[in-house]
């Protein structure tokens, strides 16, 4: 039954080289964020490997993997054991020559309680993931966790205010962004700053255009992409941690490092969604009636 108020977990993870190393690291996270009081845990994009995006290879489709499957099947598994919902990140097989970055719920009695495709997929120096991925399917969604309704996107997802309003009218109290996002170490020195300063701006945003708590959930770590020694050629990416969880006034009010793995535990407040939304009815007032161009690609 759904409460005023729940507990949130987020992991910001490292991942090695070995996908059965990271998915035990990623199970003691979880357990340690639900011995911390979390009732539902997000883990970052993709986590199971380093991020085998940074180059086109077709040996790594075979990373891939069904729904139910494995990866799912297992965190259900921790799921029942732990009594806690679950947002887990995966690279799904869908079918043959057909992959996903999907995203799975799971409730706290291990079930499926529903999957989000990542709508938006980038395709830029070192994110090669038109090369993998689909575009969704499924829409924007969001999901019954057994304590609050909760919604899911990935990544470059962050950047669309659509996605996120979108999400916001079917009722989620949270919107939850695992991600995989980090700096090309040659420019960190002069775009590091900003590029860290615009993801977390553009966030924040979402929170305070919806009235709604928004959580991003990194990885952090320097990568080359490395799969059981297949690895990308060049600099690698750093991806660049902090992780953190706004409030619907847009205030930072739980936040990770950006050098080192964390697990960060914040309360979602459904009466602080209505207090906020009664003093900044950003909903009440949106002109409906005035939006219907919104589907065109450019308007001049």
């Amino acid at each position: 039954m759904a409460s005023d108020k729940f507990v949130v977990g987020l992991i910001q993870m490292s991942c090695s080289p070995e996908p059965d190393d990271n998915i035990a690291r990623a199970e003691a996270h979880v357990r340690e964020a639900a011995r911390r009081g979390a009732q539902v845990i997000c883990l970052p994009e993709l986590f199971r490997t380093q991020y085998f995006c940074q180059r086109e290879d077709t040996a790594l489709f075979d990373l891939a993997e069904p729904i139910p499957g494995p990866t799912s099947e297992r965190f259900s598994a921790l799921a029942r054991e732990s009594k806690v919902a679950i947002n887990v990140s995966l690279f799904e097989r869908r079918a043959a020559g057909l992959y996903h970055n999907t995203s799975v719920f799971l409730n706290s009695a291990g079930e499926i309680v529903g999957i989000y495709r990542k709508m938006h997929i980038p395709d830029d120096p070192l994110y090669y993931e038109k090369y993998y991925f689909t575009p969704g399917d499924l829409g924007f969604k969001a999901f019954e966790s057994g304590v609050g309704k909760i919604g899911s996107l990935v990544c470059w997802d962050q950047w669309y205010p659509e996605g996120a309003r979108l999400t916001a009218l079917q009722g989620a109290n949270i919107l939850f962004y695992p991600t995989a996002i980090g700096w090309h170490p040659a420019e960190k020195a002069e775009w590091g700053e900003a590029q860290y300063d615009a993801w977390k701006t553009i966030q924040r945003s979402h929170a305070i255009a919806n009235g709604i708590y928004v959580a991003a959930v990194n990885r952090v770590g320097h990568e080359t992409g490395n799969v059981r020694g297949n690895q990308a050629s060049g600099a690698g990416l750093e991806f660049w941690g902090g992780s953190f969880l706004a409030d619907p006034f847009g205030r930072v009010i739980a936040q990770a490092p950006h050098d080192r793995e964390d697990i960060l535990i914040g309360e979602v407040n459904s009466k602080l969604i209505e207090e906020v939304r009664r003093n900044w009815p950003f909903l009440r007032d949106r002109r409906i009636d005035a939006y219907g161009r919104i589907t065109e690609r450019m308007l001049v």
